[in-house]
């Protein structure tokens, strides 16, 4: 007989409480408005984009969050790409969302760039570039990065250790929650053994890793300087630093209580024993579980932004429940597929256990999954125009998946175990270890095991017809297959996952993307420039004109033009007249009106009606009968929103 949970009632529960989590993710994010955001460039003294009649002492940056920095974090350069800040950034008077620079005494006129690249209050660098200028515009030789701040051999080494951490996480406390909740016997198995060793071992070297590579990692230096003391110095002052260090610190507790007496590694001569791991073990092990998860969480996106002390415990959950669900697969997967030295069939109650564990563990998972969600990405737009939430999306839909293979495994598991498992399945034999009372489906039955009876007296050899309602052995065969296959596709499936949310960690939030739109497009240029030569057929009446269009977008523009004569000196000229054109569109001339400002001509409200390939006319008039008419074009972006 059958009574464990029906099939189709688990898979409908499940579905049902997946709809329900998604519903609730609907409704928060459909109410959340973008009001709140990460890190982002709020302001500038100057301004992206004035013109200054004199030249500034120092130029001062404000961020929507306290932000750290380098000494290159904040780069002011001349025209001829020469550094004019002599010094490094500091704080404004003690506010952490400010940075500074001084100036040098003189400074010639001309359009100044300002590069910036600094560290989020959640640990990722952002970066960004402006202009200003003094005295008029000009050309600009410096040049600033405008890829990813993540675009870096140091970043993407960082990024793959990041992933390499969080697999040894989930490899270390998955297995380990394995053998402390549904099979004390477990920890003697090979199988185990090695999975445990593996996923301390990969943290540990992919957290001094991380260490070594966090300094060029924020300053997108060489990935050689991970050798420089002066770097590394800044690393380990600074949350993540620590927060890093105090893993390493963990994990070395953690080697201890790996290697304690009640929960040897090492297999015992007489091969594999059932050991209760005994209550301190398990709060032990609880402790630094959640301690491990705590260095990530407090030192990145959950330690930034709108609700802090809910988010960062909110995090440790998701974490936790990660590492308890996908290692644990990995360890059943791992011992279900192991028939060597020190393996064994798998009991049907511990497989029960982890059923209902797996159960747990995926819907805190998804839970804190809709809470995170909504905190990193703000609105349904963001979900599609901001690269963390199509990330998300594909993240969702691997979930999806993964629910589904779940599905399907805990129904094998319904008709391996004869019911619920009972609150205690572990009792001291007079050798003083534990075994288990319930047989391995399909194993042929022991003494210990046929000595073994319930109240009702049903013995638990689990033959056909008994009251356990245990099934035959080729069908238990049968079902164990099913099992393997099923939970082996949920495995490779939260590998999947697993990798995506690595990719999630390394991305800047939605809410940060808009906070910084206005530094995205300030990597543009701010100015359209144009040198436009002419030449009137007579003697010294040659030259070039140099015409600066700022912003360069749609809507209104200031329009400044500067002429130059043949030995590169500035000219004076009785007249000048520029008309803009859009020949495609049939738009046009319009007449930029151009008053003469002692040393160039001008005109501050010129407005462009839309963008595209603009075509500028250029009369010049060098004396009473010598002009002439020169021809450029230009490209006119659209303004940012």
């Amino acid at each position: 007989m059958h009574t464990g949970p029906p099939p189709a009632r688990t898979s409908h529960k499940a579905l049902a409480l997946v709809a329900t989590l998604f519903a609730l993710f609907a409704l928060v994010l459909g109410g959340a408005g973008p009001a709140f955001a990460h890190t982002g460039l709020s302001g500038s003294d100057p301004a992206d984009g004035t013109v200054l009649k004199t030249a500034p002492q120092h130029v001062t940056l404000t961020f929507t969050e306290s932000v750290g920095f380098s000494e290159d974090s904040l780069r002011v350069l001349s025209p001829d790409n020469e550094r004019v800040n002599p010094r490094q950034a500091h704080h404004v008077d003690g506010q952490g969302n400010t940075a500074r620079v001084e100036l040098s005494g003189t400074l010639p006129q001309g359009t100044y760039t300002v590069a910036w690249r600094v560290v989020s209050a959640d640990g990722h660098p952002i970066s960004g570039a402006f202009v200003f200028s003094i005295g008029r515009m000009s050309e600009t030789a410096a040049v600033v990065a405008t890829g990813s701040p993540d675009d870096t051999a140091a970043s993407r080494a960082y990024g793959f250790f990041r992933h390499v951490a969080y697999s040894g996480l989930a490899l270390l406390v998955g297995a380990a929650a394995f053998v402390l909740v549904c099979w004390p016997g477990a920890a003697a198995a090979r199988p185990v053994r090695r999975l445990l060793v593996t996923g301390w071992a990969m943290l540990v070297a992919s957290t001094a890793a991380l260490l070594l590579l966090r300094g060029p990692y924020e300053t997108a230096g060489p990935i050689t300087s991970v050798f420089d003391l002066s770097d590394l110095g800044r690393t380990v002052t600074g949350r993540p630093g620590l927060a890093l260090l105090a893993r390493l610190a963990l994990l070395a507790a953690a080697a201890v209580w790996l290697r304690s007496p009640a929960l040897r590694l090492d297999p015992p001569d007489e091969g594999p024993r059932q050991r209760d791991p005994g209550a301190r073990v398990r709060q032990a092990g609880a402790l630094l579980a959640v301690g491990l998860a705590f260095t990530w969480a407090a030192a990145e996106h959950a330690s930034a932004g709108i609700q802090v002390p809910l988010a960062v415990p909110v995090s440790v959950l998701h974490l936790l429940a990660m590492g308890v669900w996908l290692g644990g697969l990995i360890t059943l997967v791992l011992l279900l597929r192991h028939r060597g030295p020190g393996g064994r069939d798998v009991p049907a109650a511990a497989i029960g256990r982890f059923s209902t564990l797996a159960f747990t563990a995926v819907a805190v998972l998804v839970a804190t999954g809709v809470y995170q969600s909504w905190r990193q990405v703000g609105s349904w737009e963001a979900l599609t125009t901001t690269s963390y939430g199509r990330i998300l999306i594909v993240k969702i839909a691997a979930v999806v998946l993964v629910l589904c293979a779940a599905s399907f495994a805990r129904r094998w598991t319904a008709r391996l175990v004869p019911g619920e498992p009972p609150a205690a399945e572990w009792q001291v034999v007079p050798e003083r270890r534990l075994v288990s009372t319930a047989r391995t489906i399909g194993a042929p039955a022991s003494p210990e095991s046929t000595g073994a009876a319930d109240s009702s007296g049903a013995s638990a050899g689990g033959e056909p017809g008994d009251d356990t309602g245990t099934p035959p052995a080729p069908q238990a065969e049968r079902y164990r297959r099913g099992l393997r296959r099923t939970v082996t596709a949920e495995a490779v499936l939260g590998v999947v996952v697993l990798a995506i949310t690595t990719l999630l960690t390394g991305t800047q939030p939605s809410r940060a993307a808009g906070g910084t739109a206005a530094a995205a497009t300030a990597r543009e240029p701010q100015a359209k420039v144009v040198t436009v030569p002419f030449d009137m057929g007579t003697a010294g009446r040659s030259g070039t004109a140099q015409i600066t269009l700022a912003p360069g977008r749609v809507g209104e523009n200031t329009v400044e033009v500067v002429v130059f004569s043949a030995d590169g000196g500035l000219a004076t000229v009785p007249e000048l007249r520029l008309t803009l054109t859009q020949e495609d569109q049939g738009i046009g001339p319009l007449d930029a009106r151009l008053k003469n400002q002692k040393g160039y001509w001008a005109a501050y409200d010129l407005r462009l009606p839309m963008p595209g390939e603009w075509t500028l006319n250029l009369t010049v008039r060098t004396t009473d009968i010598d002009q002439v008419t020169v021809r450029e074009s230009v490209r006119i972006t659209a303004s940012p929103r």
